[in-house]
């Protein structure tokens, strides 16, 4: 059994409630079909909401646990987000671990004018510039607010091709959030998680990385 330390709450206190709610949750969650490696992900989504129905709603690319750790284990790999929400909420500590990097655009002014320009949206054209910068191939990509980036980054596999190490793509809302969803769970070349329907959003996302790096730090211990 590893102790993670990077990967863990800062506060014996901090670290005792959260082992105390992954308890609680794998206590009440009841069955499921989700195989070892997956299920730290779903438990810590679960956590993040407080709501069971993510067990059911998360969907796994058959490689992508594999990829997810084998990016964050690599070093260096970039995190490119539809907004600034994930860059925020994700752990500066636990990403210095593993030399990881934020990367949103959706401010960019040029971003914007383009957006305006050609009568898109800034999440469409944030992925563009994502990609003109190279920052798409081998990167974590996550997107917890903005359908049309989600739909983008899939043009962008098949048309022009980015390759992404994993996506997790996880929108939130009521306009093609269910349907850029089920849009990257056809893809095959690029593993994905994902949440079927309109639930979502950047915590998810944010946990859902944070799962993964956890489980890299886990692999690093055992290793060591």
């Amino acid at each position: 059994m590893t102790t993670n330390t990077i990967t863990e709450q800062l506060t014996a206190a901090g670290r005792a409630i959260e082992h105390d709610s992954f308890a609680v949750i794998d206590a009440e969650v009841g069955p499921h079909n989700y195989t070892l490696e997956q299920w730290p992900l779903v438990r810590r989504m679960i956590h993040a909401n407080a709501d069971f129905e993510f067990n059911g709603l998360t969907a796994f690319h058959p490689d992508v646990m594999q990829a997810g750790l084998a990016a964050v284990l690599k070093g260096g790999t970039p995190v490119v987000a539809d907004v600034e929400m994930i860059c925020v909420g994700l752990s500066a500590p636990r990403l210095k671990h593993f030399g990881m990097s934020t990367h949103h655009y959706i401010s960019d002014p040029d971003v914007i004018e383009q957006a305006k320009a050609e009568e898109t949206t800034r999440a469409v054209q944030a992925m563009r510039k994502a990609h003109r910068l190279g920052k798409l191939n081998g990167a974590i990509v996550g997107i917890g607010n903005a359908p049309t980036a989600l739909i983008e980054v899939v043009r962008l596999i098949r048309e022009e091709g980015a390759k992404p190490a994993l996506i997790v793509g996880m929108p939130v809302g009521f306009v093609s959030a269910a349907e850029s969803k089920d849009l990257l769970m056809t893809v095959n070349a690029i593993p994905w998680v994902a949440i079927r329907g309109r639930k979502g959003g950047s915590t998810l996302v944010v946990a859902a990385i944070h799962a993964l790096l956890g489980l890299a730090e886990a692999a690093q211990k055992r290793a060591a």
